[in-house]
């Protein structure tokens, strides 16, 4: 005697795991254009990778006789993968059962996805669809019970966050409990059209007499991407997994290695002569600070990050001859790239990030300062502000700085990382103080001005007076700032330090926890 029968049975189990909700749901996810979990899983993972991990979990019928009629199995799925060859655990919602609530065993199989991310120092990526494991009012009938919530568990996620990269994918409706795994990651996307996220959804915003609203108008990805609760919407579910790869490419296993350094064709000494003429010489015009950007870097590696939101600064991944770094940069086509309080949220977002993962920070200034005006002083901006330039200082990992053009105020500080010894360089367009002459000079002379005969005449006296002393080149003989340089060497140089930062990383927490 063997064990045929049971090894029949597994297979037959494995089958209806296979089923998911059963073909009519399954047809029915792709009415919407939407993937299923399985499908999901193989597009994402590297071919043949995913060991499933739980696979016979679900809610089994039998009949008289004790035999297996049929299991509807669990609606979260879970396993190793490797992605570009790198080991990760993946997990997902399957919405083709019960819409991804919590009455098909899920919530055991959540938190052993995270608790194993979290044991085994992997990145986690999660496909979320649906309630993501929250409950419906159904549940109280079939417990018998209610609930009172706790989020048991949540300590393992916000643990992983110090520990590994985590990624979540807002891939359908997505409301409670799965908004906030949405959210609770190092970085999150949403499928424009085919994806929603919100706290709660249609029925409850009417039966709370807020209104009738689709789900659309309280959650679609215009929405999240806008106030930075997502960080980029892609087009397709597909987008979504190769920008899934690019980000972790840029970052390693865990925070006890350094992220991966790959071979560049790009000459690192590459000179950009274009850039010499690039910024204007009126300050009021604007230009393309990611033309400057797609420039220095190595050719085609700038992924960016929160595109949609803070829209004053740009932030983002890139490469240096290979080596990964975090940059950031005023946007002048932006408020003049003035700091608000959405970009500055945004810049910690990434110095958080670049801390907590070994990244060299570059900063590309431009900046006038913070924002100003009423507007600017309701949304707490200095709040903000004041947080980046803490988290700038805090961050363990080497600093660069290229004075672009402008440099004023309070903001424009962030070219230097405080407490620190670092490269810092400009170009001849760079311009700095304490704040535009333009926008003080008339209250720092006013009695010389109101004593003059010809008001006009005078003030344009004192600006030439003022203009020849703010050339940079006369604070290079200082050493206000250490070094100008030539714009269309602004890539070497840069590479040159990446070179000797990647060599001063340390592996290791940075010291504090990471905050979503």
């Amino acid at each position: 005697m063997g064990w045929e029968k049971e090894l029949e049975e597994l297979a037959q189990r494995d089958m209806f795991a296979e089923q998911m909700g059963g073909a009519d749901k399954v047809a029915r996810q792709h009415e919407f254009g939407k993937l299923t979990i399985r499908e999901r899983i193989d597009a994402i993972a590297d071919k043949g990778s995913f060991h499933e991990i739980g696979k016979l979990a679900g809610t089994a019928e039998y009949d008289a006789d004790g035999r297996l009629i049929t299991v509807k199995s669990s609606n979260f799925l879970f396993g190793t993968a490797s992605i570009d060859a790198r080991p990760v655990l993946v997990s997902g919602d399957d919405f083709t059962v019960r819409g991804g609530s919590a009455e098909a065993h899920i919530p055991r199989k959540r938190s052993h996805a995270e608790g194993l991310a979290l044991e085994l120092r992997l990145p986690h990526v999660r496909l979320v669809d649906g309630m993501g494991g929250g409950g419906s009012v159904k549940t109280i009938e079939i417990v018998g019970r209610t609930y009172i919530p706790e989020l048991r568990g949540w300590d393992i996620v916000v643990q992983h966050l110090a520990i590994a990269p985590s990624v979540s994918l807002a891939l359908g409706s997505v409301a409670g409990i799965g908004a906030a795994r949405v959210a609770t990651s190092h970085y999150s996307l949403i499928v424009k059209d085919t994806a929603q996220m919100m706290i709660a959804g249609p029925a409850l915003v009417g039966w709370a007499g807020l209104g009738e609203v689709s789900k659309e108008e309280l959650g679609a990805s215009a929405i999240h991407t806008a106030n930075g609760a997502i960080d980029d919407e892609v087009d397709s579910e597909e987008e979504a997994f190769a920008r899934t790869r690019q980000f972790l490419s840029y970052l390693p296993q865990n925070i006890d290695e350094l992220p991966p350094v790959i071979s560049s064709a790009d000459d690192p000494a590459r000179s950009t002569p274009e850039l010499r003429n690039i910024v204007p010489k009126n300050p009021r015009q604007v230009y393309k600070m990611r033309t400057i950007v797609d420039a220095v870097v190595d050719d085609g590696s700038f992924f960016e990050i929160g595109r949609g939101w803070g829209k004053s600064m740009l932030s983002g991944f890139a490469r240096l001859d290979g080596i990964p770094v975090a940059i950031f940069a005023e946007n002048p086509y932006v408020y003049g790239g003035a700091w608000t309080a959405e970009s500055a949220r945004k810049l910690i977002r990434l110095i958080d990030i670049a801390s907590m993962f070994h990244l060299p920070l570059v900063h590309l200034e431009d900046c006038p300062g913070f924002l100003i005006g009423k507007g600017a002083e309701q949304a707490a901006t200095i709040r903000f502000g004041s947080q980046a330039l803490a988290a700038l200082g805090q961050a363990p990992v080497p600093f660069c700085a290229v004075v672009i053009r402008k440099a004023f105020g309070v903001a424009g500080a962030a070219n230097h990382k405080p407490g620190s010894h670092h490269y810092r360089m400009a170009w001849p367009s760079g311009d700095w103080g304490s704040l535009p002459i333009e926008g003080g000079i008339e209250v720092a002379y006013k009695a010389e001005l109101e004593a003059a005969e010809d008001y006009q005449s005078h003030l344009e006296e004192i600006k030439l007076r003022l203009n020849r002393l703010r050339s940079p080149l006369r604070a290079a003989e200082h050493f206000e700032i250490e070094q100008i340089i030539d714009p269309a060497q602004t890539r070497g140089e840069l590479c040159r330090w990446a070179q000797l930062a990647r060599k001063a990383l340390r592996v290791g927490s940075p010291g504090f926890p990471y905050r979503p």
